[in-house]
């Protein structure tokens, strides 16, 4: 079984991968999951990560995040994926919607749009969304 992953992994290289998160930070584990597998796609080769938060997703980049010790931080897991280049967008009108300012993104993170969300939907070889 774990050969005939690695093997999976090998042939996906070269790929555009977009995320698209919808869900909270907490509460669900969609968003949580929705970066594991970004954090895990960022270690491959070749492989080109992006993640766009929307609706609720947008709180996933709310700056100053603390979880209990033990219980996994997504402002951290956001964190990880930006140190290594990860672009990472949020939709403007959901932030405006909740009340969500430029200021209250993490470091690394950009207010972005539909607009932008559409010319990364064209430009990816695969899609998922959480």
């Amino acid at each position: 079984m774990a050969g005939a992953l690695k093997a999976t992994i090998a042939d996906s290289r070269g790929m555009n991968v977009l995320l698209i998160l919808n869900d909270g930070p907490y509460g669900t584990e969609r968003s949580y999951n929705g970066l594991r597998l970004a954090l895990s796609l960022a270690k491959t080769t070749d492989t080109s990560v992006r993640v766009f938060l929307m609706a609720d997703a947008v709180a996933c980049a709310k700056t100053g995040q603390t979880t209990p010790e033990g219980y996994y931080n997504i402002g951290r897991m956001l964190k990880g994926l930006t140190s290594k280049g990860i672009e990472i967008g949020t939709c403007g009108s959901c932030m405006d919607a909740r009340g969500y300012s430029d200021a209250d993104l993490d470091a690394g993170i950009c207010r972005s749009s539909m607009a932008q969300l559409a010319a990364w939907t064209l430009e990816a070889d695969k899609v998922v969304t959480f």
